[in-house]
């Protein structure tokens, strides 16, 4: 019975679920006869539920019932549900009238539910039958005629119109059937009075017939014997005796007290009380009576969800010759205690779960049961703690979990979920089940850079195939969602770098020069191995650093060392007076192309001094009579870079005794028209340059300071020049300083060039046309300063 109670109980759950999923339709409903033969068709699903065989196939169809065995299976070839294993309604359905089996055919992709309910006709397969083989009656002789005495009842398993019917008792002249048409039980009548002297002992036959077609019967022999004389029989006090006793009663714990009368004297008034056994039910198993006192006491378990009620018929016998009975009727009520659990049963659906699942998402199905009656059996469920999930209900204590809000893997790849019950018991009663979701991932995070905008430096004539920088991203997805791999965005810069798509490693394609190319942009995009693929892009700027790879070149109108250079100064000449001036540049910039000039012959000659820094040579002292007529020079001109590069440039330099002869030496000197062509040449290149760095550097400077975007250069401070009011300006920076400064006599302009965007080492300063004074302090960390004038 308690299985029975069960699978409905799980059925009316499933009834729910369909009720919720909004894709199941009406119920359908079946019958079949029990004890059908395997194979036997009960019905077409496919018909009935209006889909095609192929859809069947193509979506499993199963059929799922909570029975411990599967009763019902389906052809998926026909669609026609059958029978798979032998149907008793005895044993599914003791003592009910109505028997179903409720079953449920789920179709996958999209899930569909479908609940069906087969009923199960009764057919006559059990014969009545007696618990005893024979029964025994007592009976005086004195007795009146019209006494009756209750029959043995018959048992028959089958219902309604299979089970017993009637009764009918053997021929004979003393004793007919009362109660035996359409009664539960039948008594037999005394008709003729009765002498033992004649007959001492009667034997008749009581058939108990079923309503079945064709109707079966089931027999007990009577046997009565004639005993003399005890006329009156035991009364009980009141026809039906009723009581109420709480669920869980200790044994030995009082029920009621039954009282009988016997009007005789003596023996023949004495009574005692006993149980009869009627049915499947032994009261003796959860009762006892006290055969003296009438005293009905518990002695079993009494279990509310087993037996609400106990109809209990007792008989009271005296102890006279022959002994007197008469029967009676106990009503005893259990009350309810709430000694049971509710139940909690889940049915997994989906496990894991996607983590762009929408809000309604069917994870599980749960059932909650409690075996108790009225409130004790009545549940309040709910999920504990905050999680998104919740519980839909579909029907009573039905429920389905579904999702309640977003989830995100990368937050939290699992959940558990604490679903809690309590009844409404006193004292309550509660029992909670823990279900473990987990959730799959989904591609809904692109690639990730660092930095939106790299900046990376390297050497100019680094040698092809140098590692510029390696780049890498991150994924906040797992397994092929966060496998990247790393590419050129659109080629841009192909010819000058690639990108190795597994390490992110930037590889140049050619070797730079500085004085063609400073600096330039690309982007490599990241690109995840998801479906569909995410992307980010990240911009790498790189500025190629100058290396001392030029030597100094003489400007005309003089030429480098292997050619005669010719100078005159008269020997009246003073001290400091200005002979020639030497002029170099470096097509290097920076400190590579911060040029020196010195003499380097003749040694020990002491007629004669250059400006280290502006390239003037002029005298040191007046002439004397024992210096040379003729006084060759070689000057040096060396750059700063390490190693330093050098030209040299040789001048005779003539002492003539007046002014005059240095005219006409100076008309004597050829002049050659591409000499003063190329000076012009270099002059014109040399300002051209020179404006259009000043500008650049000037809009650069302005927009850095009025905008403050965050680009490439956003790990320097922005730079700010200040003018003092000798004419000098400075040039600062949070990490270097510059201030230059010029003469007042300053005639020609040297220019200071600041590479930009200026890279993490020692910023470079450029002399273009040269002046009369270079000097440069020492490199510090955080302030540099360089003075220049003439």
């Amino acid at each position: 019975m308690g299985r029975g109670v069960f699978a409905v109980t799980i059925w009316i759950f499933h009834f729910a679920l369909l009720c919720f999923s909004g894709c199941a339709r009406a119920q359908l409903s079946f019958n079949v006869a029990e004890e059908a033969d395997k194979g036997t068709v009960v019905g077409n699903l496919a018909k009935d539920l209006n889909l095609n065989i192929n859809i069947l196939r193509n979506r499993e169809l199963r059929i799922l019932s909570d029975n411990l065995k599967k009763y019902f299976d389906v052809d998926l070839k026909t669609g026609e549900l059958f029978v798979c294993d032998r149907i008793d309604r005895e044993e599914l359905c003791p003592r009910m009238e109505k028997c179903t089996l409720h079953i449920e055919a789920i179709l996958t992709n999209p899930t569909q539910l479908h609940r069906l309910e087969v009923h199960v006709a009764d057919l006559n397969d059990n014969a009545p039958f007696f618990r005893e083989k024979s029964y025994i009656f007592n009976i005086f002789e004195s007795s009146s005629t019209g006494e009756r005495y209750l029959l043995p009842v018959a048992n028959d398993p089958d219902w309604g119109i299979n089970s017993i019917k009637n009764y009918r008792l053997s021929s004979n002249e003393y004793f007919s059937l009362d109660g035996g048409q359409q009664s539960e039980s039948a008594e037999l009548v005394l008709q003729k009075p009765l002498d033992r002297e004649k007959v001492s002992t009667i034997h008749l036959t009581l058939t108990a017939f079923d309503g079945g077609r064709p109707s079966l019967s089931g027999s007990v022999g009577i046997v009565v014997h004639v005993i003399d004389t005890n006329d009156n029989a035991p009364i009980f006090s009141q026809p039906l005796y009723k009581a109420q006793i709480v669920e869980n009663s200790q044994p030995h714990t009082s029920v009621l007290t039954v009282t009988a009368t016997d009007l005789d004297e003596g023996t023949n008034s004495e009574v005692t009380y006993s149980f009869i056994e009627r049915g499947d039910f032994n009261p003796s198993s959860l009762f006892s009576i006290n055969p003296e006192t009438g005293l009905i006491t518990v002695e079993g378990n009494i279990d509310y969800e087993k037996n609400i009620a106990f109809d209990i018929r007792i008989q009271a016998t005296d102890k006279g010759t022959p002994p007197k009975s008469v029967h009676g009727k106990v009503l005893i009520e259990v009350i309810d205690v709430n000694d049971n659990v509710p139940e909690i049963i889940v049915t997994p659906l989906l496990n894991p779960v996607r983590e762009d699942a929408e809000a309604g998402t069917v994870v599980a199905l749960v059932t909650v049961s409690d075996k108790d009656g009225g409130k004790n059996g009545v549940t309040v469920t709910s999920i504990l703690g905050s999680v998104p999930f919740k519980l839909k209900v579909n029907y009573k204590s039905y429920y389905s979990l579904v999702v309640d809000g977003q989830l995100d893997r990368e937050r939290l790849s699992h959940y558990k979920v604490t679903i809690v019950t309590t009844d409404e018991g006193a004292p309550p009663l509660s029992s909670n089940r823990l279900i473990s979701v987990d959730i799959s991932d989904v591609n809904d995070n692109a690639p990730h850079f660092s930095n939106s905008v790299l900046g990376v430096y390297i050497k100019e004539n680094a040698p092809i195939g140098s590692i510029i920088c390696t780049l890498s991203a991150s994924d906040l997805d797992k397994d092929e969602n966060a496998k990247i791999t790393y590419s050129l965005f659109k080629n841009a810069h192909a010819s000058y770098v690639s990108v190795n798509s597994e390490t992110g490693d930037i590889v140049t394609l050619q070797s730079f020069n500085f004085e063609e190319l400073k600096t330039f942009q690309f982007k490599v995009q990241a690109t995840d191995s998801g479906v569909p693929p995410l992307s980010s892009n990240v911009t790498v700027n790189v500025f190629i650093l100058d290396e001392n790879d030029n030597s100094p070149t003489i400007l005309a109108p003089y030429s480098e060392h292997g050619s005669v250079n010719s100078e005159s100064i008269p020997y009246s000449a003073e001290a400091g007076y200005f002979v020639a001036k030497i002029r170099a540049v470096d097509a290097d910039s920076g400190y590579n192309a911060l040029l020196s000039y010195h003499l380097t012959e003749p040694k020990g000659n002491n007629l004669f001094r250059i400006g280290t820094s502006t390239g003037e040579i002029r005298t040191k002292r007046r002439m004397s009579d024992n210096d040379l007529k003729s006084h060759p020079l070689v000057v040096l001109v060396c750059d700063n870079g390490e190693p330093s590069l050098s030209a040299t440039v040789s001048i005779d330099v003539v002492v003539v005794e007046s002014t005059a002869d240095i005219q006409t030496q100076f008309r004597h000197v050829p002049i050659k028209e591409d000499s003063f062509s190329d000076l012009n040449l270099y002059l014109l290149i040399a300002i051209v340059a020179v404006s259009v760095i000043f500008l650049l550097s000037l809009i650069t400077l302005i927009a850095v300071r009025c905008h403050r975007t965050e680009s490439s250069f956003s790990r320097y401070s922005a730079p700010m020049i200040t003018t003092h009011p000798d004419g000098s300006w400075s040039y600062s920076k949070s990490t270097q300083q510059y201030d230059v400064c010029f003469s007042s006599d300053t005639l020609k302009s040297d220019v200071v060039v600041f590479p930009a965007p200026f890279p993490p080492v020692d910023a470079e300063l450029i002399s273009i046309n040269g002046g009369d004074t270079f000097t440069r302090t020492q490199t510090l960390p955080s302030t540099e300063k360089v003075w220049l004038g003439i």
